[in-house]
């Protein structure tokens, strides 16, 4: 490899482009202190046991001293796992990630006394605590939740016991992530330019937004080629994952492992239902997507190796970081000057890690600990798309920075059913502000296709997903065996009925299922479907000017758990258990599809 393309060492990456990580710990040695602390503090908690009925005094003590051992956790865990992707070779941070992850695991047996303990409190008693201590009002949302819950919580063996099968129960994950991750080689393929390259998984986005149909087509069929290979191996896998999301739900007293998972965020099984409804009613509006990228891309028969090159040549501008920080500065200016002083902080004082070097985590993402700022992985590289990231990443770190500003620890956390809203609204937001400064119907139409896109792959892509993983648990539920062959007829399938007869469905896209990480997180995907189409709404309120929505929606930011996910997206006048939301984002859809052919059919 020549010394113009090798990625630079860790080392080599100045100090300005890397996260403070010392905000979290000056060094290891205050790291190894405080990690022996919780030992201590985990040692120790088991004093509480059989006791939280005893007293108001003993139940606030107990809650209290959980909070600080997790808070500590939280802050050990993440310092151990962003010290490791900075440079996942580093033997001795891949250590200090593993005794983090230990300590998880030592934790969740110190605690699982806990909520079975309190299970058993009735609610006069905690009514009358209540009276007693003032303090124990901080808990009074979280033991609603608790009651609320309360059939699904275990005997203490048994929670002890559930809590040792679930280091066993993440196997299928943990066997994919490797075999995938670290396992899976799909040899090289020549490049637009006849270059010889590997074929990686980051590398296979990019094949497949190639111009040269040869390339897109070589790099798809190698792709699923290898992972056919290994189809009958993943699918027993797969199968297993299926089956202890199962196995879990019923342990529980679930009717489903679908129920099971909605049921942690208090969603109804009906939102999720009506996203595949309202996703299938829509259905003639991405046809119709797909048969205006077969014109533009000036083929007879649309493949499914070509979905993803740009419909609209670019001139492959790239923008230098600080141009993208000005450029999602400006997009978000509708948010306020308060939004824009934290975006400045967040730039200016070590929130993010920049760009990629040797042994860096692939990917984008937001995290951090309570008490600290967050912290923003990226890999930039000059593209509008890593603009794009940009903007969305930071969305999750201010939503993360408003909730642990405005809430307690108990519900600083937010649920993963609004987690994507933020970091979509700043995605919409600004789209919208550079479609309205494009200065060339080319570069508008090149912005629009983006925009589309982000509706295909969001929307559309990830309801699929939730298809699939809804079909497939009831089956499994029912008796059948997930086979290869089954899993891959029933993918293939909904692939034609989302993309349409205007398509040609290849064969190889029914392996699909065989790569996609979230399936290992059981009903995890509609989300980001779910989430988008909230953000959407919000969104175009922002840009009509509602009265009120931005400090509507600063509310929201800072609600964190205090609120069901449902409720609080209904601050900003979004009702997520019905179908408007995301049948007004596909309006948004359609609405952008057709200035889309407008500018490029005339």
């Amino acid at each position: 490899m020549s010394q113009k393309n090798q990625l630079p060492k860790r080392s080599e990456i100045a100090k300005s482009d890397q996260w403070r990580i010392q905000d979290l710990y000056a060094n290891e040695s205050e790291w190894e202190r405080e990690y022996k602390e919780t030992q201590r503090g985990l040692d120790g908690y088991q004093k509480f046991q059989g006791r939280l009925a005893k007293s108001a005094k003993v139940l606030f003590e107990a809650l209290q001293e959980r909070d600080r051992i997790q808070m500590l956790l939280e802050r050990l865990y993440v310092y151990a796992n962003q010290r490791y992707h900075e440079d996942t070779g580093n033997s001795v941070y891949q250590q200090l990630s593993g005794r983090a992850q230990n300590l998880m695991v030592k934790a969740q047996g110190a605690f699982s006394f806990l909520e079975p303990e309190l299970m058993e409190l009735t609610e006069e008693l905690f009514e009358r605590f209540l009276e007693e201590n003032e303090k124990l009002r901080l808990y009074k949302r979280y033991m609603e939740e608790i009651f609320r819950t309360r059939k699904h919580v275990l005997s203490k063996e048994m929670e002890e016991v559930m809590a040792q099968v679930s280091q066993i129960a993440n196997g299928p994950e943990n066997i994919f992530s490797m075999f995938n991750n670290a396992d899976l080689r799909f040899g090289t393929l020549q490049d637009e330019e006849g270059n010889s390259v590997e074929l990686t998984h980051g590398r296979y986005a990019q094949f497949l937004e190639s111009s040269d149909r040869n390339v897109r087509k070589a790099a798809f069929e190698r792709l699923y080629d290898t992972y056919g290979q290994f189809q009958n191996t993943l699918a027993a896998t797969f199968e297993a994952n299926v089956k202890q999301a199962g196995f879990f739900a019923k342990m529980r007293n679930y009717p489903s492992a679908r129920a099971a998972a909605l049921d942690g965020g208090n969603i109804p099984v009906e939102v999720y239902d009506q996203l595949l409804t309202a996703v299938h009613q829509a259905l003639p509006a991405l046809h119709r997507y797909m048969e205006l990228r077969r014109r533009l891309l000036g083929v007879d028969v649309l493949h499914m190796y070509d979905l993803y090159t740009p419909l609209v040549s670019s001139e492959k501008k790239r923008y230098s970081f600080e141009q993208a920080k000005s450029l999602v500065k400006e997009g978000l200016a509708t948010l306020g000057e308060d939004y824009q002083e934290l975006l400045q902080k967040g730039f200016d004082e070590g929130w993010i890690d920049v760009y990629e070097n040797q042994g860096k985590r692939s990917g984008a993402y937001s995290w951090g600990a309570y008490g600290t700022h967050p912290y923003v992985l990226l890999n930039y590289n000059g593209t509008l798309n890593h603009v794009f990231t940009l903007a969305h990443e930071m969305g999750h770190a201010l939503h993360s920075w408003y909730s642990d500003h405005a809430q307690p620890y108990p519900y600083a956390g937010y649920r993963i059913f609004v987690a994507e809203v933020a970091s979509t609204c700043n995605e919409s937001l600004l789209i919208h502000d550079l479609i309205g400064k494009a200065q060339e119907n080319s570069e508008k139409a090149y912005l629009i296709n983006y925009f589309l896109e982000q509706f295909r792959t969001t929307i559309y892509r990830q309801t699929m997903f939730a298809e699939f993983e809804k079909i497939v648990h009831e089956k499994c539920a029912q008796g059948e065996s997930l086979t290869a062959n089954v899993l891959c007829k029933i993918y293939r399938e909904l692939n034609q009925v989302y993309f349409g007869d205007g398509m040609e469905v290849d064969e190889q896209i029914a392996l699909e299922w065989a790569r996609i990480p979230h399936f290992y997180t059981p009903f995890y995907v509609y989300q980001y479907a779910t989430g988008f189409s909230a953000a959407i709404a919000i969104s175009q309120k922002i840009i009509d000017g509602e009265p009120k929505i931005v400090e509507k929606y600063k509310r929201f930011l800072s609600g964190g758990s205090v609120m069901d996910p449902v409720e609080l997206l209904k601050i900003c006048g979004v009702d997520m258990t019905s179908p408007q939301p995301v049948t007004e984002a596909l309006r948004m859809f359609e609405r952008y599809l057709e200035e889309m052919e407008s500018l490029t059919l005339g």
